[in-house]
C-alpha cells in the first residue's frame, strides 16, 4: 500500500499496467498497491492528464482478476447494500475517506475543476467499487470502510497471486 508521494515507477510497471488495462497507461505517476508477486495491482495517474484532462481517479484498480472480481460485486447489485451503511460511524469514516482521497490528489496537483471530488461516489454514494477498493489497497485497511467492505467480499484477495506471466507478454505501447 502506497499514497503519495509515490516511488519512481519503472518502464517495466508502465508495460504491465498498459497490458492489464489493454491500451496505453496514461500519464502514471506510482504504482500504489502491487500483487504478493510484485505485479501492479493499483495505478496511480496525474490529476491532470497530458492532454489538460481533469482525472480525479488517482487510485485506478488496474490488477486483471481484481477488476473482475469487483465487475462481479457490481452485477450482483452490491453497491446499495453498501450505500444503506453510510449512516453513523460508517458514514463518517467514509467522509474521512473522500476526505483524505483529495488530500492526496491535492499534494500532487491541485486541479480547480476537481475540487470537493474524489472518487467512487463519495462520501455520500456508491458510485465505483473499482475506485473504492483502489483507494482502500493503496491507502490500507480502515481509510475507506466501503472500499475494505467490498475487498471483504470480492473472490481475489491481495494475498494470493493470481497473475498471468506479464514475462512473454512483448511490449505494450505507451
Amino acid at each position: 500500500m502506497t499514497t503519495p508521494p509515490f516511488d519512481t515507477v519503472s518502464d517495466d510497471d508502465v508495460r504491465i499496467v498498459s497490458l492489464q488495462l489493454g491500451r496505453p497507461a496514461r500519464d502514471v505517476i506510482g504504482i500504489a498497491a502491487r500483487c504478493v508477486c510484485g505485479a501492479p495491482t493499483v495505478v496511480s495517474t496525474k490529476p491532470r492528464l497530458g492532454d489538460g484532462t481533469p482525472f480525479p481517479t488517482i487510485y485506478y484498480l488496474c490488477h486483471p482478476a481484481a477488476t473482475a472480481s469487483v465487475s462481479t460485486l457490481e452485477a450482483e447489485g452490491q453497491m446499495p447494500a453498501l450505500a444503506a451503511l453510510l449512516e453513523g460511524d460508517i458514514g463518517a469514516q467514509y467522509q474521512a475517506a473522500h476526505d483524505a482521497y483529495i488530500g492526496d490528489r491535492d499534494g500532487i496537483e491541485v486541479v480547480p475543476e476537481l475540487a470537493g471530488v474524489s472518487a467512487g461516489g463519495m462520501p455520500t454514494r456508491v458510485k465505483c467499487l473499482h475506485a473504492l477498493v483502489g483507494h482502500s489497497l493503496a491507502a490500507g485497511a480502515g481509510v475507506n470502510p466501503i472500499g475494505d467492505i467490498a475487498l471483504e467480499r470480492a473472490s481475489w484477495s491481495p494475498t494470493v497471486c493470481q497473475c498471468p506471466d506479464y514475462s512473454d507478454t512483448g511490449e505494450a505501447e505507451q
